[in-house]
């Protein structure tokens, strides 16, 4: 940990009871801050009021009251889940008070090399991937943070100079954090997501643009080379360009040509080595390798975690084997995007489970999709009328269920030898499930429950 002094004696507001607000507050009284802590919500658990005031920590719940705005508080570190239009920030806006993300202060306090990846899809995997790969070749310590579901603070805390952290960030962490400055920079894709937080496509971009914004050409960019966009991205960015490609061939990075990865020209695996299935996961794949070559690794240490990784848990993740029915847990894909991706992952009839939280689009783009890979569709959850009349659109048997847990056994009449049963729900959880992870356990636990065996 870098020893710092910038807010020693400073007033800092804490918005946030998540794990990262919880520790960034702790960190703050331990470099000299006096700080605050603030959440909407009274908190179910009162160990965590209690354990905060402990450590001197002045605690208000509840409310977001706009009065803290005249407080005098020196900066704000923000729960990246909560938006700028929130009253309370906005005041902090308009009477320029700064305001951070926990990833900004994890960054300050960080004393070695970071490695740090952002996108649209497949950020968890991609950063995994890169922590295992590199950790297979390093003397010092190689960790992953950020949210990923770990507090980079925390993780940063104890971590020194020739240390390694892998952390994954979000536009919304990214928004936050100014002067972030990873020496590999990963941004694996770039669609339109989050428009309802950032407003705009372009306010998206730029946020994911962060990343990249104090890099030099000192440092690395590794980037999706698959779409004319993302080429034209990377131009707005000051470091080193080292692409990676499922499509394009490109001497500078990662790439695919007949069915083997290359490094730079150099050959490193087939791609029917790796372990995850599907065209994303070999993307994945073409990032991490990108960024542990720039790293040092070698190409077995590559091979060992690439033919052995079986996947992050919720994301598009092997459960296991039952009469040679294939059952895959998916629930992260909370977007279009998503499912068209896991669906092509699959050489084998699908039988989808899908819906969820109705935002208000409709399903005509994933028609195709379900023509090629679905045997039958179960839904469930506010849109299944929606994802119902894709469905139908496609020609797919579709059957509607109460939710991701019922859907199982229905799912299980369906099914034949041979057949894929996959969760991949095209939307969000928050209508009948608190989270994509939760969703994800209740169905895993719905297949344990009928196949009488646990997952792999």
């Amino acid at each position: 940990m870098k020893k710092i002094d910038e807010y020693k004696g400073k007033k800092v507001l804490v918005m946030g009871f998540g794990i990262s607000g919880i520790n960034a507050a702790h960190l703050l009284v331990k470099i000299g801050a006096n700080v605050t802590a603030n959440d909407k919500a009274t908190p179910k658990n009162n160990d965590i009021v209690e354990d905060l005031e402990a450590d001197g920590i002045k605690v208000i719940t509840g409310d977001n009251p706009i009065s803290l705005a005249n407080k005098g508080f020196d900066v704000v570190v923000k729960n990246p889940g909560i938006p700028y239009d929130n009253p309370l920030v906005a005041a902090f806006v308009k009477q320029g008070t700064p305001i951070i993300t926990e990833a900004e202060l994890g960054w300050q306090i960080f004393d070695g090399h970071l490695v740090s990846v952002t996108g649209s899809n497949g950020k968890t995997t991609t950063t995994t991937l890169t922590q295992l790969m590199i950790a297979e070749n390093a003397k010092h310590q190689v960790k992953y943070a950020g949210n990923i579901g770990i507090s980079f603070s925390k993780i940063a805390e104890d971590l020194g100079p020739d240390d390694t952290l892998v952390t994954e960030l979000s536009s919304f962490q990214l928004l936050g954090a100014p002067t972030i400055h990873p020496h590999i920079a990963i941004i694996t894709n770039i669609f339109s997501n989050h428009l309802d937080y950032h407003k705009t496509r372009e306010n998206y971009i730029n946020a994911k643009l962060n990343i990249t914004r104090n890099q030099t050409k000192y440092d690395f960019l590794v980037i999706n080379w698959d779409r004319d966009e993302w080429q034209k991205i990377a131009q707005r960015s000051q470091a080193t360009i080292v692409p990676f490609s499922r499509l394009n061939k490109s001497h500078e990075g990662s790439y695919v040509e007949d069915g083997m990865i290359y490094w730079r020209g150099q050959e490193v695996m087939p791609t029917k080595d790796i372990r995850l299935i599907g065209p994303q996961n070999v993307e994945n794949a073409l990032a991490a390798i990108a960024a542990a070559k720039l790293s040092g690794v070698t190409n077995d240490a590559i091979k060992k975690v690439l033919t052995t990784f079986s996947g992050v848990r919720h994301r598009l993740q092997y459960v296991m084997e039952y009469q040679e029915r294939l059952f895959y847990n998916d629930s992260k894909s909370t977007d279009i995007e998503a499912t068209e991706v896991a669906l092509q992952g699959f050489d084998r009839p699908v039988i989808l489970l899908a819906g969820g939280l109705d935002r208000g689009y409709t399903f005509e783009r994933l028609v195709p999709y379900f023509k090629k890979h679905v045997k039958a569709m179960i839904v469930f959850g506010e849109c299944k009328d929606k994802m119902k009349d894709a469905g139908n659109q496609a020609g797919v048997p579709v059957i509607e269920s109460e939710n991701a847990i019922t859907a199982v056994p229905e799912a299980w009449k369906l099914s034949e030898p041979g057949d894929v049963i996959l969760l991949s729900p095209a939307n969000a959880s928050w209508d009948q499930f608190p989270s994509f992870e939760v969703r994800g356990d209740k169905f895993i636990e719905a297949v344990e429950e009928l196949t009488g065996k646990k997952e792999q």
